[in-house]
């Protein structure tokens, strides 16, 4: 399971929860954004003395309740993330609110005390990962992408991969074209034979 701590943004805020964590002879990662997964399910005892721990180092556990809230404004944006070409006008903060329930002031409220980010942060992180995603697949022009996107221009949506990732298309491209050639001589050296390969290595 999932859990959120709020205020974990350094080493020695992770280090506290680590050890919390390892008290409760639970196994986790820590991930980040102030995210945590826990191997095992957690029980309201566990819960109530992690959250008790984590408040007398000035760290705040965030409740059962908004987690699954935060987790479901995740996966729908991942969702629509994934099927923007399929909609005439992606509308995040409406459709966010209808879906759930909840007015959108709240939801980003929650959302950012959870995550450490905001939901417009994170729409654009998301939107980032499936352009890389869209590149890779090298199927797509840049100009295809940016309409499939939603971008209104390919200058729109290279601002915004760039402020992103902190590297521009091209440069992506470039490092993802190497990446992918490196895989391709991987897979042939594989199919050589030893003397083959003899002939080609490295002295």
């Amino acid at each position: 399971m999932k859990l959120y701590i709020k205020y974990m943004v350094n080493m020695h805020c992770r280090h506290i929860v680590s050890t919390e964590l390892k008290k409760l002879g639970l196994h986790f990662v820590i991930a980040h954004m102030g995210a945590v997964d826990v191997m095992e399910n957690i029980t309201d005892e566990q819960h109530e003395d992690l959250r008790i721990a984590l408040f007398k180092s000035g760290l705040e556990l965030i409740e059962r309740r908004k987690v699954v809230l935060i987790e479901k404004i995740e996966d729908l944006i991942i969702m629509l993330v994934r099927d923007m070409d399929k909609l005439s006008e992606t509308n995040f903060a409406d459709y966010l609110s209808e879906k759930l329930s909840y007015d959108y002031t709240y939801l980003a409220e929650i959302f950012s005390e959870g995550r450490g980010i905001t939901i417009e942060n994170f729409i654009i992180y998301q939107k980032s990962e499936r352009v890389k995603e869209l590149i890779t697949y090298n199927e797509l022009s840049i100009k295809e992408i940016a309409r499939k996107m939603q971008y209104g221009t390919v200058k729109q949506l290279s601002g915004s991969f760039k402020n992103s990732t902190g590297l521009s298309l091209s440069h992506f491209k470039k490092i993802n074209s190497k990446k992918q050639l490196l895989v391709e001589d991987i897979r042939d050296y594989g199919q050589m034979t030893v003397q083959e390969y003899s002939l080609i290595k490295p002295a």
